[in-house]
């Protein structure tokens, strides 16, 4: 924010300098355009205290559809012939847009004269210059174009880009002096100018800048830890990072940190060569079937028995082996309606303890059976078995447990009562699966459920009249 004296002053300042908007409004320090002209509309009126008096139209200002002077128009011809853009000669000259560059520039090739003032006024009808006159005409440069050198030319053109830098919040400590020296230094070379104007341009002390100098042009202290670690990295044929070349230099007695030796082989390019990285190995395949919607959206609960079917497999981890129970729950009551066991999560143990919960279906009873998106639950067996019996199928999202949670609730108390803090060392296939149908029949007959008013789920049905 510009406080009221500073207004002031940059309008003052504006109007004594003869700049037009669009220049004054590059200029660091002063605001944009659009800003500056509502200060000089303000002055005018009176609401500024400006020691000068403002005409209508801003002082300094171009009034709309007024001509460019004549030498405004041939310089920026002239920098278009050499090859700047429009845009960057309309931001230099302060025109308003670079499209009216290269209209002046079709003109003066139309007219023949590019290399003169494009815009002096044509010879006479029927009238004819002579040789002479018309080649010294081309050789002629404006005053304007020939004042203005390349490395002038350098110097405005970086001083409208850190401008430019500057208005969009641009901090020029973010470089560094050293950086600014290696630029100063190229300039120097490149233009010539004296090293009072480019310390003043790049905002750097003289006496930081002599000093990066002469760090310049000082030798490389790392010259020999250079070359030894290149002779190491190709000794190793590519093989050794920064550590192992770090090492190799410690064994040698070289006191260099880890981090010069990362940088140096930054530096010189040394990059070790690996293999990239092989795409993680997953068993999802794809879909291998169209899948049904998500009838149940977590809503587990169910007014009637055989309305709505949950189903999934779980693995038991033996000592001398593994045991799957595929189970299917009814959301009614959380009764087990069917279970089957087996020594291999197949499509028969996921089929088997479907037949075994249809099997108790009584007529008319079409429940929804929901499951997730196993592969047990997509081939032909089980969606043919799921029409024979009219059931309505349903599935989770891909990878989302959550969507079948109450099946996997019953698991995780399956495994909490049964399975879990129980020794099952020399235990076979036949007797676990003798003990896992003992707790099922227990879980459906007598454990007793808060949610059923401490009933078990066969006592709850016979509480309500339901056959069991």
């Amino acid at each position: 924010m510009y406080s009221r004296e500073e207004k002031v002053e940059i309008v003052e300042a504006f109007l004594a300098s003869g700049l037009t908007m669009a220049e004054a409004g590059r200029r660091p320090g002063w605001p944009a355009r659009a800003t500056l002209s509502r200060w000089a509309e303000e002055a005018r009126r009176g609401e500024l205290p400006v020691s000068a008096a403002v005409p209508r139209g801003h002082a300094g200002a171009r009034k709309r559809h007024e001509r460019y002077p004549d030498g405004t128009r041939a310089r920026a011809v002239a920098l278009y012939e050499r090859g700047r853009r429009p845009a960057e000669i309309a931001r230099l000259l302060g025109i308003d847009c670079g499209a009216s560059v290269r209209t002046w520039w079709k003109r003066a090739r139309e007219s023949g004269r590019l290399a003169g003032d494009p815009f002096e006024p044509k010879p006479p009808a029927g009238g004819r210059e002579a040789p002479a006159v018309a080649a010294k005409r081309k050789r002629e440069v404006p005053p304007e174009v020939a004042a203005l050198s390349e490395a002038e030319l350098e110097n405005a053109c970086l001083r409208a880009v850190l401008a430019d830098l500057k208005a969009g919040g641009w901090d020029p400590a973010s470089i560094s002096n050293r950086r600014k020296c290696e630029l100063g230094e190229r300039l120097r070379r490149e233009t010539g100018r004296p090293l009072r104007e480019i310390t003043r341009f790049s905002g750097i002390s003289t006496s930081s800048y002599e000093y990066c100098r002469a760090r310049l042009s000082a030798p490389d202290p790392l010259a020999a830890t250079r070359a030894r670690v290149r002779e190491l990295f190709c000794a190793s044929r590519a093989r050794y990072g920064y550590r192992r070349i770090w090492a190799l230099l410690r064994r040698e007695g070289r006191r260099v940190s880890e981090k010069v030796v990362r940088r140096v082989m930054r530096e010189e390019g040394l990059v070790v060569r690996y293999e990239p990285k092989r795409k993680r190995w997953s068993s999802y395949a794809g879909e291998a079937s169209w899948a049904p919607p998500n009838l149940v959206g977590r809503d587990f609960r169910a007014g009637l028995p055989n309305f709505l079917w949950l189903t999934d497999v779980t693995e038991f981890g033996l000592p001398s082996f593994k045991c799957y129970l595929s189970a299917v729950v009814d959301c009614f009551d959380g009764r087990v309606a069917g279970w089957r066991v087996s020594e291999r999560p197949d499509a028969a143990l996921a089929n088997s303890s479907l037949d075994d919960a249809v099997a108790s279906l009584a007529p008319g009873e079409r429940p929804v059976v929901h499951s997730d998106r196993g592969g047990h639950y997509r081939w032909p067996g089980w969606i043919a078995r799921c029409e024979a019996a009219g059931l309505t199928r349903s599935m989770s999202a891909k990878g989302c447990s959550p969507d079948n949670s109450a099946c996997e609730g019953f698991f995780g108390r399956l495994k909490n009562e049964f399975f879990h803090h129980h020794s099952w060392a020399g235990a076979t296939f036949e007797s676990f699966s003798a003990e896992l149908a003992a707790y099922v029949g227990w879980y459906n007959s007598d454990r007793v459920k808060e949610s059923l008013g401490w009933m078990s789920p066969d006592e709850f049905r016979r509480s309500l009249g339901l056959a069991v």
